[in-house]
């Protein structure tokens, strides 16, 4: 799979809205410093993904609190968010130009090989969210609950499809552990981005997905959850049972960012690190984020070294459980 690093063209923009929810009663914190000219926010999935949501949730907040300014948002969407971050460097470093990034995909596709970036290339400033993994089905599904499902998948081993965002993605490795954890043998189906799985697995025409809790959140009329990695059951699912609770010690996720230019200055990238620890620190940001589905966290400058340290070799033995980079 090669990928055309050329000049960043054919994305789609969309300015910032005026905020239209109500404003909190509650103190607001100041933001640090506001931005002397438009942001421009680069995403590396198609819109309609949990990626965009929380791009969208971060362009309302910051235009409540630096009015003068836009926040752009622009898709340069390909290989799973590998053509974005393949590009990133060749972006302005002036402090205005800010690339959503996720965890573990800028880890597990260099391993893979099939992308023209290395993870040492890219620069994390902040990392705002995290989104646990779940199993989901559509509401058509004769699979009820997640033993249900784990029978049907053992009885005809590789029918079972399950759709997920990205190749060598958060995604993909948990559906490889779900395979794994549990004995079953079904086909992981790539999309470019959660947005795109969505009309797949919502029209039945797969049988399920690996995806994040906000989807199965925001679609809890259309699909079912039967399974979340988290440490307790979701409060906005509480019928849907743990991977814990099915016997399996699985709380993993994605984890979602904001990296820069590696021609960024280090002030540049404090100042956005603050910018964005103001925004998850805001009660709308906070109501926003419960209400989807996102675990916010706020990890900036002092915490970043020894985070993707961490981070790094925590993907890197998943990588090599999942034989990434042997093909």
């Amino acid at each position: 799979m090669q990928f055309n690093i050329s000049h960043l063209m054919g994305v789609v923009c969309l300015a910032a809205a005026p905020a239209v929810m109500a404003q909190s009663t509650a103190t607001t914190p100041a933001m640090p410093a506001c931005p002397e000219r438009n942001m421009q926010y680069w995403q590396a999935f198609p819109p309609g993904g949990e990626s965009d949501l929380s791009a969208r949730h971060q362009q309302m907040v910051l235009k409540k609190k630096c009015a003068a300014i836009e926040t752009i948002v622009q898709y340069k969407a390909g290989a799973g968010g590998g053509l974005m971050w393949a590009q990133m460097n060749s972006l302005p470093g002036d402090g205005l130009n800010v690339v959503g990034i996720n965890l573990p995909h800028i880890v597990f596709q260099p391993i893979e090989g099939q992308v023209q970036y290395k993870t040492a290339d890219i620069t994390p400033a902040f990392w705002f969210h995290y989104t646990p993994d779940v199993l989901i089905v559509p509401v058509s599904s004769p699979y009820k609950t997640f033993a249900e499902f784990i029978a049907a998948a053992k009885k005809e081993p590789g029918k079972m499809s399950l759709g997920g965002s990205g190749l060598n993605s958060a995604n993909h490795a948990a559906h490889e552990r779900l395979n794994a954890a549990f004995g079953v043998k079904s086909t992981y189906v790539p999309y470019k981005g959660t947005g795109d799985m969505a009309l797949a697995v919502i029209g039945a025409q797969i049988d399920g997905a690996v995806t994040y809790t906000p989807f199965a959140i925001a679609n809890r009329s259309k699909v079912r959850a039967l399974a979340v990695a988290m440490e307790k059951r979701h409060p906005l699912m509480p019928d849907v049972p743990t991977f814990r609770e099915l016997g399996v010690d699985w709380v993993d996720g994605a984890y979602r960012g904001i990296g820069v230019p590696k021609s960024t200055s280090p002030e540049n990238r404090r100042k956005i690190a603050d910018m964005w620890m103001a925004m998850n620190n805001d009660p709308e940001m906070k109501e926003l984020a419960a209400k989807s589905g996102f675990e916010l966290v706020n990890i900036g400058n002092a915490e970043m070294d020894a985070f993707m340290k961490d981070r790094i070799k925590l993907y890197i033995e998943g990588a090599q459980r999942l034989g990434l980079g042997k093909k």
